[in-house]
């Protein structure tokens, strides 16, 4: 009898190790080569992110979440083939998810604009815009906010989900920038003399870009002036520099040729009514 009991439950062990051992091993394998296969992917992602001038800072919390995705992703394979049951598993998972996702809709929502901002490039640290009603420049990009400051070094933190779903105005985009005047001469003075004055003065500096098709034009005969625009095409650079010169030097050459920049004035005219005596 005790030796048929032996027997019995050697052969019970020798058919599980016969049913569960290519299983296991199989799934070592999965195992190994699917955790090998995810570490390249992510490397393969992390070469990607850093040749398309991906922020790097965020380039590894990217990496990260993919890694994470894939590794779970071969958990639960190797799960199923050593016969864990699989179906609850993912369902608690989701059902998880959604209760995190729905706890987090903000958050996942500024994760996903950041994730367009990073892929789109709208704009780049470094490059001055306009957004969510605000003028600044982009010294920090992150997952879930974007960092601006402004020319008063005021530090501004906005989410990315209102970056992505709002206007942006970039002025960094382009190489080359258009700078407007317009200056507002005295209707007693003579329009092609302002004309020549603001030519001579603007269109003779080395950072115009366009000096053989200068814009100078008269913009509007309004009440106090006449309004004469310009517009001159300079490196994104030379901008504000060049902005702030022309100002100061266009004031100079109209002051020195006896060119006025009148202010806004009002003639008011006073009628007294007749007041008959008796």
């Amino acid at each position: 009898m005790d030796n048929f009991n032996v027997t019995l439950i050697a052969d019970n062990l020798w058919e599980l190790a016969r049913l569960y051992i290519p299983k296991f091993v199989l799934a070592v394998l999965t195992l190994v080569i699917g955790l090998w296969l995810a570490s390249k992917f992510t490397a393969m992602v992390r070469r990607a992110l850093t040749a398309r001038n991906i922020d790097p800072s965020l380039t590894p919390f990217l990496t990260s979440i993919i890694k994470i995705a894939l590794v779970i992703m071969v958990l639960i394979s190797v799960a199923s083939m050593v016969g864990i049951e699989t179906t609850s598993f993912v369902a608690v998972l989701g059902a998880a998810g959604l209760a995190i996702g729905l706890a987090l809709q903000g958050s996942l929502s500024n994760f996903a604009g950041g994730v367009l901002i990073l892929f789109l490039k709208p704009f780049r640290v470094g490059d001055v815009i306009e957004a969510q009603g605000v003028t600044a420049s982009v010294t920090e990009i992150q997952i879930f906010h974007t960092y601006l400051r402004t020319f008063d070094f005021k530090v501004i933190i906005l989410p990315n989900g209102n970056l992505a779903n709002d206007k942006i105005i970039n002025y960094s985009r382009e190489k080359t920038r258009i700078v407007e005047w317009v200056f507002g001469i005295s209707y007693s003075d003579n329009i092609d003399q302002a004309k020549n004055i603001i030519q001579e003065v603007v269109f003779n500096d080395p950072r115009v870009l366009n000096v053989d098709n200068p814009y100078i034009n008269v913009l509007a005969l309004a009440d106090s002036s006449v309004n004469i625009r310009v517009r001159a095409e300079v490196l994104q650079e030379n901008y504000w520099q060049f902005f702030f010169d022309m100002n100061e030097q266009v004031k100079k050459a109209f002051d020195a040729q006896g060119v006025t920049i009148p202010f806004p004035q009002r003639d008011v005219h006073l009628h007294q009514p007749k007041v008959k005596l008796q």
